[in-house]
C-alpha cells in the first residue's frame, strides 16, 4: 500500500497518525463477517423520494397525453 501526501508537510507524528487510523479501518474492515448483508440507510432508500403516491388519471387522461408537434 502506497500513502502520498498531496498538500501539506506533516510531521512524522501526524503521518504516522494518520497511517495508524487507516491501518485499523482496514483491519476492521478484513474483521468484518462478509456473509451478512450491508444494511441500508434512510439516505439510500428510495421510498424517501416518492413520500406521496401520484395521482390516478382521471376518465379524460388521454387528452393530455398528447404533445403538438
Amino acid at each position: 500500500m502506497t500513502i502520498k501526501v498531496i498538500r501539506g508537510n506533516p510531521t512524522p507524528e501526524e503521518l504516522a497518525a494518520a497511517l495508524a487510523v487507516v491501518r485499523a479501518r482496514a483491519a476492521a474492515a478484513a474483521a468484518a463477517p462478509s456473509d451478512t448483508p450491508p444494511t441500508r440507510t434512510a439516505w439510500s432508500d428510495p421510498s424517501r423520494i416518492a413520500r406521496h403516491r401520484l395521482p390516478q388519471p382521471g376518465q379524460s387522461a388521454w387528452t393530455r397525453t398528447y404533445w403538438p408537434s
